[in-house]
């Protein structure tokens, strides 16, 4: 499947992390989305019923991202996929990327950032 919907570096700001501090004080994370469906039946009828609502994709994206607590990032991406997965039957695969700009660790770096993909039949 070629064609994708893309949702990028939907800003979070949530309490996710192994440490206290993170816990306590949160901080901000980034989250992207590559939905991957058949986009030609929307295409042809002009008919937004016949794709996936970007909004709602986005919602899934903020609502799994506060209002659970995760330790890894890893399993923030899982429980985002799984969620659009039972949501929306249409999507085959997608792609979740979680960036933590302010990792909480002793390198000067940009931020890390974990990738996963994830497909309808396992």
């Amino acid at each position: 499947m070629t064609d994708r919907i893309l949702l990028t570096r939907i800003a979070v700001y949530a309490y996710h992390g192994l440490h206290p501090e993170e816990e306590k004080l949160g901080q901000r994370f980034y989250v992207s989305v590559e939905a991957r469906l058949d986009l030609r039946p929307a295409g042809v009828s002009d008919d937004w019923r016949r794709t996936v609502s970007y909004d709602r994709l986005a919602k899934i994206v903020v609502d799994v991202a506060t209002e659970r607590r995760f330790s890894l990032i890893e399993a923030l991406a899982e429980a985002i996929a799984q969620q659009v997965l039972a949501t929306y039957a249409q999507v085959e695969s997608l792609v979740v990327r979680v960036e933590k700009p302010a990792a909480p660790i002793p390198i000067i770096l940009d931020g890390v950032a974990i990738e996963i993909e994830r497909h309808r039949d396992g």
